[in-house]
């Protein structure tokens, strides 16, 4: 190869970029067992993460993709454990059904609290969302502290989440988080393994809202 041939940036608009890109998805995915609207949101995935692996190890409940789109279209709102979630999904597509999007972990009484009980602020900031609306889409994407607590208080039946997505990243109780997500029969997306984090929880999330204005 001739690494002193000139550069040549693409010259196509974003849209075509991003088609190309899903169609080089699509090309190299391979065989797998998501149904047509699962594979829409394992598409987005892949397409954030450049990373078929993971797109590969993605869980849904049977009932989680109507249910993300019902709560969306109900204007429930969506609680996410870190500002990087509020700062990459489209709030608008939320937002114009009624809901809204809501992180409480640099919150003042958030803090003091996780500091007063000598905790993470995760777990608190979860605390806080159950009591602050009923249902709504839990989108945990970098704390496994809260997926779990969300997990100790869907289990105690304090809280009632329309859907969790629940894709944490990490060594330290991001995996087993994740499987203990996976044996409650509450509406879910998650996967399996370390991998995941904030932008692939947006990527899921941007997916759900998607299939809730086309659908």
């Amino acid at each position: 190869m001739d690494f002193r041939t000139e550069f040549k940036p693409l010259t196509v608009q974003p849209q075509e970029i991003e088609g190309l890109s899903f169609n080089m998805i699509d090309s190299e995915f391979g065989e797998h067992a998501f149904t047509e609207q699962q594979y829409k949101i394992v598409q987005r995935v892949v397409h954030a993460s450049a990373d078929f692996e993971l797109g590969h190890s993605m869980l849904f409940h049977d009932d989680a993709i109507k249910a993300g789109i019902n709560a969306i279209r109900n204007g429930e709102q969506v609680y996410a454990d870190v500002q990087m979630i509020l700062s990459g999904v489209s709030k608008g597509r939320i937002e114009k059904h009624g809901g809204s999007v809501n992180v409480y972990i640099s919150d003042q009484d958030v803090m003091e609290e996780a500091k007063r009980l000598n905790t993470t602020r995760a777990i608190i900031s979860v605390r806080k969302a159950i009591k602050q609306f009923d249902g709504g889409i839990f989108a945990i994407g970098n704390a496994p502290t809260a997926l779990l607590e969300l997990i100790r208080l869907i289990k105690e039946g304090e809280a009632k989440p329309s859907l969790v997505i629940g894709l944490p990243v990490g060594f330290v109780s991001a995996p087993e988080s994740k499987e203990e997500l996976a044996k409650l029969d509450v509406p879910f997306i998650t996967n399996i393994g370390r991998k995941g984090g904030s932008t692939i929880t947006v990527a899921a999330l941007n997916a759900i809202s998607l299939l809730a204005e086309k659908d």
